[in-house]
């Protein structure tokens, strides 16, 4: 008797990279590192049938496509950002649930933060 699956969740940690955003002229003059946790829900019929990785989604292409939404428009808000990386997985892939989270690290606060995060869910 074989299992029934009832969902298809990826689950990318740690997605890096270096950008320009930030409220401030200041904070988006200089690069700072973000991490983008992804987790991203695919319908069921995505599931491989076989044990081949050519039947697997690509797990590159998520985070492909996080840091191309992260590097090529400097955004003021992670609001913003965590959104359009959300529209970006939701319009090329088959995912039906999207959620992102956006750290950023040494945020410019009267007191001593190490890093800040958003976090967001989308879906269809």
């Amino acid at each position: 008797m074989s299992a029934s699956v009832e969902t298809y969740r990826i689950c990318l940690e740690g997605i890096r990279f270096r950008a320009r955003h930030g409220a401030s002229r200041a904070e988006r003059d200089l690069p700072r590192d973000f991490v983008v946790d992804l987790e991203v829900v695919l319908p069921v019929a995505a599931l491989p049938r076989s044990d081949s990785r050519a039947r697997v989604f690509d797990y590159d292409r998520l985070a492909t496509l996080v840091v191309d939404e992260g590097t090529r428009v400097s955004y003021k808000l992670l609001e913003t950002l965590a959104e359009r990386v959300i529209d970006r997985v939701l319009t090329d892939t088959p995912a039906v649930r999207v959620q992102v989270r956006v750290k950023k690290f040494g945020p410019p606060t009267a007191a001593s933060v190490d890093a800040v995060a958003v976090e967001l869910t989308g879906k269809r």
